[in-house]
C-alpha cells in the first residue's frame, strides 16, 4: 500500500494532483467544483478538534486516492456529509454532480445513519441493511470505510466514552468487514487504532517487547530480506522482497489464541515477495523450501484455489535464523493490486484507464454469494451470528469423494461440509471419512483433504452439534431442525434451567412469569422461551431479567457441589470425567451409564469419540450459574529451573490464589530443570486461567500448561 497521505491543508490542487497520478485523464474541473461545493456547505462547521469539519471530507478522499478510485468515488467522498449535515439536497447534488454521485452520497448518508451498535435484534435489521446497500454500490461501502478509518486517526479529541463506543464498533464490525473484501492493510490500521482506544496498556506493552527484541537480536527483517533477495538471484527469479513486523493487535491475537506469551511466539515477522508472473510465484516457493525448513500445516496455495474476493497469493511459513518462523507470502504484482485493494480493485485506475486485472472479483457476483446464505436467516441472532462468522473467517478448500472442491472457513468440521454440500446431506450425517480414515465429526479439516460424508437415514441433528459447527449455515440449520424435531425435549431441559434461575434471586418460574418473559424478549409463547432455553439460545439469567431486571443472581452466591450440573434427573448423579477434567464455565456433555449414573465430559473430549453411535446416552447439560467451591481437579504441566526454594516458591504461589494442591508427581528430572504434574482444586476454568498466569508470570517457570488425557482410554473417575 502507498504510504499514508498526510491530511492536514490538502487544497484542491493537491487532491486532483494525487489523483492525476494514477488517472491522468481525471475530470478536474469537477472534482474541484466539489471540493468547492463541499466547503461552502460545511462553513461554519467544526470537529472536535477545533479543525474545521470540511478536513474531515477531504482527508477521506485522500485516503481513496490511495486506492486508485474512480473520479465518481473521490468527489462522494468531498460530499459524504453534506446532504445529512448541510443544507444541501439530493436534488442539487444530482444537478451539479450528476444521478451517480447523488446515488452515492444517499447510500453514505443512510450507512451513517444505522446504529450499529445497538441492541442485537436492531444490530441485525442494521446488517441486512448495511449489506442492501452494498449490493447496490460497494463504493458506498469503500467510502463509510474510509470515513471510519479517519474518524479512528484523530478519535482522541472525542470523549473517552465515545472513543471507547467508536472503537468497539471498529473492532466487531468494519475492520472484519475491511478484512472480508480483502482490505486487509485497512483492516489492520483499523483494528490497530481500535486496539489503541480498548486496551492501550496491553498495545504499549507488546511494542516495548519489540524494541527490547530489537535491541538484543538487531535489525532480523533487513538479514532475511537479504538472504531472500540471495536465494531468489541464485534461482534466476527476479522479484522484491519486503519485510515487517506484525501489527501490535496482530500479535496480540495471536497470544490470546495460542495461550502464548510474546517470549514463546515465533511467526511475528511476515515477508512478501512480488514475481514478475504466476510461474516466477512457484519457483520462488521452491526457492524458500529450498533454503529453509518448512513448517508441517502452515502451506497454503491461494493461487490453484482463491478466495471469494479474489485473493489470490502462497503463504507458506519457514523456520529461519535461530530457530524463529517467518511468515512468507508471494504473489505477482497483478495478484498484489487485488491482495491491497481487494474487491475495489473492480474500479481502481492505472495509467488513466479502468485497471483491467484479471484478477479483480466482479462486486456484484462477490456481495451476491456473501449474502444468499443469510437469506434464509428468519432469527435475527442466527443472522447477526452468520454475519459475523463469515466476515471473520479465513477459508480451507476440501475436496468431495467426486474431486468437487468445497471452499469453507478455517476450523470447519465434517458436519460444515456435509452442510456445504446441501442440507439434506447434513441433516442425516452419521459420520465422515477424511482421507479415507474414519474420523470424529468435531475433527478440523485442513486444506487439499478429500472428504467422504457418511449418512443414515433416521438421523436427526443433534444439540452437541451446535458446539462442533462453525458456518452460519449449517448451524442455522441445526438449530431449525432442534426446535422441530426436539422442542419437547428442549422445553423439558429450559423448564429445569428456569426453575433454576429463578430460585437464584428467590422467585418461581411460574408459567406467568415465564409467559411474562417470553413477551419482554419478544418470542413467542412460554415453550419458545423454554425450547430456547433448552437448547442454550438464551440463558436463566437472561429470562430473569426479562422479569425482574432489578434482579440478578448474586456474584459470590455459592453452588452446591452436588447440584452442580443442570440436566440431571432427580434421581441421576454424576462424576467429572478424569480424562479432559471439565471445570465449571466449560461446555460439557454427559454420559449415561447403567448403575452409576453420568460421567460428564467436556465438549471438546477425545473420548466422546466412543459413544458418537450411541445417541440414547448423550445429555444436554450445563453448569449452574454462581461461585462454585474449590474442589473440582485439574492438572498442569509445569517445568521450572532447579534451584533451591523454586518449588516452595510455586507452592505457596498457587496457594496464594486460593487454590488447593492435591498431588504432585514428578515427571522428568534434569540438572537445570525439572517437570512435574501438579494436581489443582479450583473453582472454575477462570480460576484455571488466572492460576496459569499467575505462574507463568514467575521468572522460574519455563513452561505450564493443562495436561489432558483426552485420547487416552481409560474408565472414568470421580474428579
Amino acid at each position: 500500500m502507498a504510504t499514508t497521505v498526510e491530511v492536514p491543508d490538502i487544497t484542491a490542487d493537491d487532491l486532483i494532483a494525487l489523483v492525476a497520478k494514477y488517472n491522468p485523464r481525471t475530470n478536474a474541473d469537477l472534482i474541484r467544483a466539489a471540493y468547492d461545493y463541499g466547503r461552502d456547505m460545511h462553513e461554519g462547521q467544526y470537529r472536535h478538534s477545533g479543525e474545521p469539519y470540511f478536513t474531515h471530507p477531504v482527508a477521506v478522499a485522500a485516503i481513496l486516492t490511495e486506492q486508485q478510485l474512480d473520479d465518481a468515488t473521490i468527489i462522494t467522498a468531498l460530499l459524504h456529509d453534506t446532504i445529512e449535515d448541510t443544507k444541501a439536497s439530493y436534488s442539487e447534488v444530482e444537478t451539479r454532480f450528476g444521478k451517480e454521485v447523488a446515488e452515492l452520497v444517499d447510500g453514505v448518508t443512510k450507512l451513517t445513519n444505522l446504529q450499529l451498535n445497538s441492541t442485537e435484534t436492531k444490530q441485525a435489521e442494521n446488517f441486512r441493511k448495511l449489506f442492501m446497500a452494498m449490493s447496490k454500490d460497494l463504493r458506498v461501502i469503500l467510502v463509510k470505510l474510509s470515513d471510519r478509518l479517519h474518524n479512528m486517526r484523530t478519535i482522541k479529541a472525542m470523549r473517552p466514552e465515545k472513543q471507547a463506543q467508536k472503537a468497539r464498533e471498529t473492532m466487531e464490525i468494519f475492520a472484519p468487514l475491511a478484512g472480508r473484501m480483502g482490505m486487509q492493510w485497512m483492516r489492520e490500521e483499523l483494528e490497530d487504532l481500535a486496539f489503541r482506544v480498548l486496551n492501550p496498556e496491553g498495545r504499549a506493552s507488546i511494542i516495548r517487547r519489540f524494541i527490547n527484541l530489537q535491541r538484543e537480536t538487531g535489525d532480523v527483517i533487513q538479514r532475511i530480506t537479504g538472504d531472500m533477495r540471495l536465494e531468489l538471484d541464485k534461482a534466476g527469479v527476479e522479484a522484491e522482497v519486503f519485510g515487517r513486523a506484525k501489527k501490535p493487535y496482530s500479535i496480540w491475537r495471536k497470544m490470546q489464541e495460542k495461550e502464548q506469551t510474546f517470549s514463546r511466539l515465533s511467526d511475528i515477522y511476515g515477508f512478501r515477495i512480488i514475481t514478475a508472473s504466476e510461474e516466477d510465484c512457484y519457483r520462488t516457493l521452491g526457492a524458500i523450501h529450498q533454503r529453509w525448513r518448512a513448517v508441517p500445516g502452515r502451506f497454503k496455495d491461494y493461487i490453484s484455489q482463491p478466495k471469494s474476493n479474489g485473493y489470490r497469493s502462497i503463504h507458506t511459513t519457514v523456520s529461519g535464523r535461530d530457530g524463529k518462523r517467518v511468515e512468507v507470502q508471494i504473489r505477482t504484482s497483478q495478484m498484489h493490486d487485488v491482495a491491497e485493494t481487494g474487491v475495489a480493485a473492480h474500479w481502481s485506475y492505472r495509467d488513466g484507464v479502468r485497471s483491467q486485472n484479471p484478477f479483480a472479483v466482479d462486486p456484484a457476483k462477490w456481495i451476491t454469494t456473501l449474502t444468499e446464505q443469510f437469506d434464509a436467516e428468519e432469527d435475527h441472532q442466527d443472522f447477526l451470528e452468520a454475519v459475523k462468522l463469515e466476515m471473520y473467517s479465513d477459508q480451507v478448500f476440501c475436496f468431495t469423494p467426486k474431486g468437487e472442491v468445497v471452499k469453507l472457513p478455517r476450523g470447519a468440521t465434517p458436519i460444515d461440509f456435509a452442510f456445504a454440500i446441501h442440507t439434506r446431506i447434513g441433516m442425516a450425517c452419521v459420520g465422515a471419512k477424511v482421507d479415507h480414515m474414519r474420523v470424529p465429526l468435531w475433527t478440523r479439516l485442513k486444506n487439499g483433504q478429500n472428504v467422504e460424508v457418511i449418512t443414515a437415514e433416521g438421523q436427526s441433528p443433534q444439540a452437541t452439534w451446535l458446539d462442533i459447527a462453525t458456518t452460519g449455515k449449517a448451524r442455522a440449520a441445526i438449530r431449525k431442525s432442534l426446535r422441530e424435531e426436539d422442542r419437547a425435549r428442549f422445553v423439558k431441559l429450559g423448564r429445569e434451567l428456569a426453575r433454576s434461575a429463578f430460585e437464584h434471586v428467590g422467585r418461581k418460574a411460574t408459567d406467568k412469569a415465564l409467559s411474562t418473559a417470553a413477551r419482554n424478549m419478544r418470542l413467542k409463547n412460554r415453550d419458545d422461551l423454554l425450547a430456547r432455553l433448552g437448547s442454550a439460545e438464551i440463558t436463566g439469567r437472561e429470562a430473569v431479567q426479562a422479569v425482574y431486571p432489578d434482579l440478578t443472581p448474586k456474584k459470590g452466591e455459592k453452588v452446591d457441589a452436588s447440584r452442580a450440573v443442570i440436566g440431571l434427573s432427580p434421581d441421576q448423579s454424576f462424576d467429572r470425567a478424569f480424562c479432559c477434567q471439565p471445570l465449571p464455565g466449560e461446555r460439557i456433555v454427559g454420559i449415561t451409564f447403567k448403575g452409576r449414573g453420568v460421567v460428564v465430559h467436556a465438549i471438546d473430549c477425545d473420548r466422546l469419540g466412543a459413544y458418537e453411535d450411541q445417541p440414547e446416552r448423550w445429555l444436554d447439560l450445563r453448569w449452574h450459574e454462581g461461585s462454585h467451591p474449590a474442589v473440582y481437579g485439574a492438572t498442569l504441566e509445569v517445568t521450572l529451573n532447579n534451584d533451591a526454594g523454586t518449588l516452595g516458591r510455586i507452592c505457596t504461589l498457587i496457594g496464594e490464589t486460593r487454590a488447593n494442591i492435591s498431588d504432585l508427581q514428578f515427571v522428568d528430572r534434569k540438572p537445570d530443570f525439572f517437570k512435574l504434574l501438579i494436581y489443582v482444586e479450583l473453582r472454575d476454568v477462570a480460576h484455571l486461567h488466572s492460576l496459569m498466569l499467575t505462574l507463568e508470570a514467575e521468572s522460574d517457570v519455563a513452561d505450564v500448561t493443562r495436561s489432558r488425557n483426552m485420547s487416552q482410554p481409560q474408565t472414568e473417575t470421580p474428579g
